[in-house]
C-alpha cells in the first residue's frame, strides 16, 4: 500500500547522496565549500534519518502509525531544507563564476523544496486513516507530490554541485555519502 511512498523516497534519498561531490580546485573555492557542507551535514543527516522512518514504518505499519511516521519526516525533512538554505544564503555568494546565480537559484530552490514538504506533511495530515482504501488512495497522491518535490530539490542540489564548486564540495567531509542506505523499492 505504501510502496508507491517508498519508491518516490528513494528519488529524495538520492538527492541527499547527491550533494557528496566530486574533486579538487582553490582555495577560496574550497573555503566556501567547507563553510556550506559543514552547515549542511547534519541536516543531510535529518534528512536520511526521516527518510529512514518513512521506509521502516511503511513495511508493514498500520495507517495512524504511518500517516503519523510520514508528518513528521516530512515536517523534519521540510525543516531540514530550510537549515540548508539558511545555510548557503548565510555563506554568501559562491567565489566561482555565476556564482550570484548559483547561490540565488540554491536557495529559491531550496525553501521552494521546503514548503514543498510543508504542503506534503498537511497532504498527510488530512488523509482519511479510518478507510483503507482512501487512505491507501491518498498515499498515492502523496507519492505523485513526492515525486515532484524531489526533482526541486535536485534542481537545487545540480546548481551547488556544478564545476569548480561541485569538486570543492566533494572534498568536504560535510558534503560527503553517509554510509546509510538509500531506500529500494522493494522496501
Amino acid at each position: 500500500m505504501n510502496k508507491k511512498l517508498v519508491a518516490a523516497l528513494s528519488g529524495g534519498a538520492a538527492l541527499v547522496m547527491a550533494l557528496s561531490g566530486c574533486g579538487d580546485e582553490g582555495n577560496k573555492v574550497d573555503d566556501y565549500a567547507k563553510k556550506v557542507c559543514d552547515e549542511v551535514q547534519p541536516q543531510l543527516k535529518k534528512i536520511s534519518d526521516a527518510n529512514q522512518s518513512i521506509v521502516s514504518t511503511a513495511a508493514d505499519g498500520e495507517p495512524d502509525d504511518i500517516k503519523k511516521a510520514d508528518s513528521t519526516a516530512f515536517q523534519q525533512i521540510s525543516e531540514a531544507y530550510a537549515a540548508m538554505s539558511t545555510s548557503v544564503d548565510k555563506a554568501g555568494v559562491p567565489p566561482v563564476q555565476d556564482g550570484e546565480k548559483i547561490k540565488t537559484d540554491s536557495v529559491k530552490e531550496l525553501n521552494d523544496t521546503s514548503k514543498a514538504y510543508g504542503e506534503l506533511k498537511k497532504s498527510v495530515d488530512g488523509l482519511d486513516t479510518k478507510d483503507r482504501g482512501k487512505f491507501a488512495e491518498g498515499l498515492k497522491g502523496v507519492a505523485e507530490q513526492l515525486d515532484k518535490v524531489n526533482k526541486i530539490g535536485n534542481d537545487a542540489v545540480t546548481k551547488l554541485q556544478s564545476g569548480e564548486l561541485g569538486k570543492a564540495m566533494g572534498k568536504q567531509k560535510g558534503c560527503q555519502r553517509s554510509t546509510s542506505p538509500a531506500p529500494t523499492k522493494g522496501s
